[in-house]
């Protein structure tokens, strides 16, 4: 098996493109690698016209996200956010403005038990972004973080233990119970960081008290698969006590979003010959077959 690319994927209305120029003015190491417009299948599944902007590749720090005009089903909220090791007073200070600017903060930038400073805010499209001011010793310094809430507070150990026993080069490399004053279960998880194929996350408890929110399609993780076993494979494991959803996507047991989608599939998108039968097809399909795609194409 194959140690895929995982990508993030945000969810905008119609905010993509202002969204990542946003984003790429605060990050160095940034730029724009492909954009996918829509073609005469849009309006009809997407309620967006000919030739608007569908998606947008693009990279923060040299980590690479997606940028999707999806429509207004999906809205950003805390259960997925995107965790920065800012590294020194300066930048935390410039991001900590930068992002709250016609959004709104969660939590103000101040020394807390766990952070000589930190912050949580929300950008004037929804994004949760957290900051710390501490390092990590990794080149990836934007960490996606996931707040498991409410019936969910206690499965921090589980989520972490079932991805790392599913992707390659992945392990546990971090983990943090909660007091004993809680009483909870011995070993129940407050935060947890693991690696899956190298490529960081965070875990959460929100703990025992109510949130009205819960993990959604509007952040969602692409697994980038170069063969038809390797979509089988990540399709198979992802889904056990999970569902199938479409065009490739899928809700693990948790409730968190994957899409598991092949590496081939963006060539096909990008030939204007191509484009309007693979979509066609693609949107017949749960699980994505190769085959059945590239027959679609010719």
């Amino acid at each position: 098996m194959n140690s895929p690319a995982i990508t993030p994927c945000l969810w905008f209305d119609n905010e993509a493109e202002e969204a990542v120029k946003l984003y790429s003015s605060l990050f160095d190491e940034s730029k724009v690698n492909r954009v996918l417009h829509f073609g005469r299948e849009g309006f009809e599944f997407h309620r967006k016209p000919e030739g608007s902007v569908m998606t947008v590749e693009f990279e923060l720090k040299g980590q690479k996200f997606l940028a999707l005009n999806g429509g207004p089903d999906y809205k950003f909220n805390e259960s997925v956010s995107l965790f920065i090791y800012c590294g020194s007073e300066e930048r935390i200070n410039f991001l900590y403005k930068k992002l709250s600017e016609g959004g709104s903060v969660n939590m103000p930038l101040d020394k807390y038990d766990w952070s000589p400073k930190y912050a949580w805010v929300k950008d004037k499209f929804g994004v949760s972004w957290q900051l710390d001011i501490e390092d990590v010793n990794s080149i990836q310094k934007i960490v996606p973080s996931l707040l498991f809430v409410n019936e969910k507070f206690n499965l921090v150990k589980e989520a972490a233990n079932h991805f790392t026993s599913i992707f390659p080069n992945s392990q546990i490399i971090m983990e943090y119970p909660y007091d004993k004053s809680m009483n909870l279960p011995e070993g129940t998880l407050l935060f947890a960081q693991f690696k899956l194929n190298n490529y960081l996350f965070n875990a959460m408890s929100g703990g025992t008290i109510k949130h009205n929110f819960d993990f959604n399609e509007a952040i969602s993780f692409i697994i980038n698969c170069d063969t038809q076993d390797e979509i089988d494979y990540y399709w198979q494991k992802l889904t056990e006590g999970g569902q199938e959803v479409q065009c490739g996507w899928l809700k693990d047991k948790f409730g968190i979003s994957w899409q598991v989608v092949p590496t081939m599939l963006n060539d096909l998108l990008d030939d204007p010959n191509k484009k309007s039968k693979v979509t066609d097809e693609i949107f017949t399909m749960k699980k994505f077959d190769i085959a059945t795609l590239i027959k679609a194409s010719e």
